[in-house]
């Protein structure tokens, strides 16, 4: 599995994301910085009125917050960890990077998931890549759509989630407890979050559009509040940090010996799987808005990378950094989430360690309830709404693999994944760009802006 995600995550599929990212960037002329606040008012409700006899199932900002309470996981907390001890801190300013094209990248992906929806078997309005690469580009891609589909279902599988919310139940409360730990533990631990991933998953995308929407703004202030204090606390290495991330950008001396081709793959490589810009599966979650506006649902998904890479990963990274966690480690096989708790308890003695279990709740929840509904809509396509249904009880039975299971193989397994869907994504949308720039055009006109 490491073998076919390293070949997977080779050269080709970085200038895919990157250069496609820029492509986007340039070719709508800078549009998501331009109209960032447009984006905003979008989300905030200001046009919601007009949207109320719409087809659809949620509004744009539970779609949003969907989007988020997916990508801004345990990725965000353990993913960065995993790419500054592998990649170096250079990762993070490719991280960086990746979220800065991702704008673009999510303003076109998410604009075609609405202009061009599609009915499943029971007749609802969908939306995601393998409908705007069959309705946009003809029946010839439909080959595309399929395997962006099989992907999916196995790149929506929340292993990640899983196995390391289990690792800081474990590693955070069990051991200092002096409880026995093992795979009987962890299959215990995997079990409970079935049963409370079971609870929401079944309810459908209303119900996880509602839970999304009042769980994403707490985390996000929970864990901004916590690195805030750490970040007082040591003020003083905030800009030997920075310098650090920005030296190590170009050289890649600080872990990876030099090796910068593999210190950048490491570091868009977690870019793509916090943001999940280019990956398709965010536009799923804006497929179903009610939005009636391809560009003004894409002006809303734009914000997605600002907030869970550029603000989430960011605070991940400054935290484990500044307090030296990163390099506790170093040589050591352990799990990403290990290395953050050590920085939350450094930081923060004795209360630490709880208020990144809470966080870490909260962003892995979020995104085990999340993920089931683009894996359904996956099978949905392949055999229908009858069959699709199945798929959830795969996925909660995943859930409690993936707590006993190989970190490692977990992380491999769905990179390789969210590569081959991001391959499929990417292609189908600058095929489509053309479409997207005449309709913004379009947008921009007849609102004067």
């Amino acid at each position: 599995m490491n073998t076919l995600s390293g070949w997977v995550w080779s050269y080709p599929l970085l200038a895919l994301l990157i250069g496609g990212g820029l492509f986007f960037l340039i070719y709508s002329r800078f549009l998501p910085f331009r109209y960032f606040y447009r984006g905003i008012q979008v989300l905030r409700g200001k046009y919601d009125s007009e949207n109320s006899n719409e087809r659809g199932q949620i509004s744009s900002f539970q779609a949003l917050s969907t989007a988020i309470a997916a990508t801004v996981g345990l990725g965000s907390i353990a993913g960065v960890a995993v790419a500054i001890t592998m990649g170096g801190p250079g990762a993070i300013f490719w991280m960086w990077i990746t979220a800065i094209v991702g704008m673009a990248t999510k303003f076109f992906t998410c604009s075609l998931s609405v202009m061009y929806k599609g009915e499943d078997s029971a007749g609802v309005l969908q939306g995601g890549p393998m409908y705007f690469i069959t309705k946009g580009l003809g029946r010839k891609w439909k080959p595309l759509a399929i395997i962006f589909a099989a992907c999916g279902m196995g790149g929506c599988l929340c292993l990640f989630q899983a196995n390391q919310l289990t690792e800081i139940i474990r590693s955070g409360f069990l051991v200092p407890m002096g409880v026995e730990t093992g795979i009987k533990s962890d299959f215990i631990i995997g079990v409970l979050i079935c049963a409370i991933v079971s609870l929401v998953i079944f309810g459908g995308i209303k119900r996880i559009g509602k839970v999304a929407a009042a769980m994403v703004p707490a985390m996000v202030v929970i864990y901004f509040t916590a690195v805030v204090i750490i970040m007082i606390k040591y003020s003083s290495n905030i800009i030997p940090t920075i310098t650090l991330i920005f030296n190590d950008a170009f050289t890649g001396d600080a872990v990876s010996g030099g090796a910068l081709g593999a210190l950048i793959l490491m570091g868009v490589r977690r870019g793509v799987f916090c943001n999940e810009a280019g990956v398709g599966t965010a536009s799923m979650a804006h497929g179903a808005s009610k939005n009636p506006q391809p560009i003004r649902e894409g002006l809303v998904a734009m914000i997605e990378p600002t907030i869970d890479t550029i603000l989430i990963c960011t605070l991940t990274a400054v935290s484990v950094l500044v307090t030296g966690a990163w390099q506790q480690f170093a040589g050591q096989d352990v799990k990403g989430i290990t290395i953050t708790l050590a920085a939350f308890e450094t930081a923060i003695p004795y209360f630490g360690k709880y208020i990144l279990l809470v966080a870490a709740l909260i962003f892995a929840f979020s995104t085990l309830f999340t993920s089931s509904y683009y894996g359904t809509k996956c099978a949905s396509f392949l055999f229908g709404v009858k069959y699709a249904k199945y798929y959830n009880y795969i996925y909660v039975l995943t859930l409690i693999f993936a707590a006993v299971g190989s970190v490692n193989l977990v992380v491999c397994f769905i990179d390789t994944m969210y590569g081959l869907m991001a391959f499929c994504t990417i292609t189908g949308t600058i095929a489509l760009s053309p479409k997207i720039m005449k309709a913004a055009n379009e947008y921009f006109k007849n609102n004067k802006l």
